[in-house]
């Protein structure tokens, strides 16, 4: 049987494992007072930073909260924020059933843009997780994808040369990223997509 070159298979998590939809968390804040998730929506995007601060855990939770709440003018709770911010993800199933196929012969590692209030209310309860040797995460590396660092972590951990690593991610500038390291790397646009360029690349073979 032909083997593929690589060793190490790196999923990104949302849009590939976890579809998410935001529009779900501003339609329940928009409830609690007509225009509040505009208004909110508009303070976010003007002031994406505070995201990716969050995201780099160059911001504490608690700080992010206070932020949060301010902009949500003290209308929610900080615990309803953190439920309502995290309650936009459903899972692709279809993928998610390529994991433990592919963890039969491929070390799996999750690489994630996310943050700590996602994790914990969001997404750390799936099942699948429990096919991924490790997961990484851009609050946990204090490092966001396309930066250098957060790659790098995920080589720290799996010991293999940066050749051996194939990483699928929706958002190509991340999938760039990644081939500037030296990793190969599959846009994600879909399942049927992946399958088609996992079988190129001879890491499904007669499978599917």
């Amino acid at each position: 049987m032909e083997k593929s070159n690589y060793s190490v298979i790196v999923f990104d998590l949302g849009n590939v494992l976890i579809p998410f939809n935001y529009d779900l968390f501003l339609d329940k804040i928009n409830k609690i007072e007509s225009g509040l998730g505009d208004r909110f929506s508009q303070k976010y995007k003007e002031n994406y930073s505070v995201h990716q601060k969050f995201e780099r855990w160059k911001l504490s939770t608690k700080e992010f909260l206070e932020i949060m709440l301010e902009w949500l003018e003290h209308k929610v709770t900080a615990e309803e924020f953190c439920v309502m911010f995290s309650d936009i993800f459903t899972v692709n199933e279809k993928t998610a059933a390529l994991l433990p196929v592919l963890k039969e012969n491929y070390k799996l590692v999750l690489l994630s843009n996310t943050n700590d209030i996602h994790q914990r209310y969001g997404w750390e309860h799936y099942d699948f997780l429990k096919h991924f040797d490790k997961i990484v995460t851009s609050h946990s590396a204090g490092s966001i994808k396309p930066e250098p660092k957060i790659y790098k972590t995920v080589e720290a951990f799996t010991n293999r040369p940066a050749s051996e690593h194939i990483f699928i991610d929706d958002v190509e500038e991340y999938a760039e990223g990644a081939k500037r390291m030296g990793w190969d790397a599959i846009q994600f646009k879909g399942y049927d997509d992946l399958v088609i360029e996992l079988k190129k690349r001879k890491i499904l073979l007669n499978h599917l």
